[in-house]
């Protein structure tokens, strides 16, 4: 029997036990994962959206934890370059058509990690993000994420933010859900500004699309234009998934 090390490890020990645990025996509820270990639901939240961040493990769309790439189980699901090249055609349609960057991205714990994006051709522009991680609760995409989320897990999700900052996130969140779109102005990059949507039914984790464009070039007289035209690209890649 191997000793157990004499330093302290318990969060370590917790995230590999939980690792170890979807890899054996699959997806799996965070409230149940927790309970299985002994663990504080806010704790097991805190291990399982870290070890997202790092691909041990992926979110399944009905929100339970399953066994990521890096820890190779066949029953995980596919890489998101699956849903990248299901998407990039929309992406590139949505780019002729509106004549500005279109950003794809998964929801990887309180992050979005940039999948893919298609640049416009105009000189001034949002560059390629591909990649890059950004807070959830800053991002155009993001927000329009953690809306989708219920309470709970919302909750798990903004527990690291000040009580200030995460009131604001809420109130945030409330008129992205009334809108049904949310819209990042230079939250992330000055100068920046994005518009994004959840895209419906995507297989590979959580996915939303945004369209991004220099400050200068934002008006809100467009953004229904914008929106609709988001909501239609995000329909189809769903549909592809």
């Amino acid at each position: 029997m191997r000793n157990s090390p004499s330093y302290p490890v318990s969060s370590v020990d917790a995230a590999l036990l939980l690792a170890t645990l979807l890899r054996q025996e699959g997806p799996t509820r965070l409230t149940d994962a927790a309970a299985r270990f002994g663990l504080a639901p806010s704790t097991a939240h805190r291990l399982l959206a870290a070890l997202v961040h790092r691909d041990f493990a992926v979110q399944l769309p009905d929100r339970r934890y399953a066994a990521g790439p890096v820890l190779g189980s066949a029953g995980t699901l596919a890489p998101s370059s699956a849903l990248r090249d299901a998407a990039l055609p929309h992406l590139r349609a949505l780019v002729a058509a509106q004549g500005e960057s279109v950003h794809l991205v998964v929801l990887a714990g309180a992050e979005v990690r940039f999948v893919a994006t298609v640049e416009c051709e105009a000189v001034l522009r949002v560059g390629d993000r591909t990649g890059r991680t950004l807070a959830a609760h800053r991002s155009a995409a993001g927000k329009a994420l953690l809306a989708g989320l219920d309470p709970e897990e919302l909750a798990g999700m903004l527990a690291r933010l000040a009580p200030a900052e995460a009131a604001h996130v809420h109130r945030e969140l409330r008129a992205v859900r009334r809108r049904g779109f949310a819209v990042n102005d230079q939250a992330t990059e000055r100068g920046l500004t994005a518009v994004g949507v959840q895209v419906p039914g995507a297989r590979d984790g959580r996915a939303a699309i945004s369209l991004a464009m220099p400050r200068v070039r934002f008006d809100r007289d467009r953004l229904p234009v914008w929106v609709a035209a988001l909501t239609v690209t995000a329909a189809a890649i769903g549909a592809d998934r």
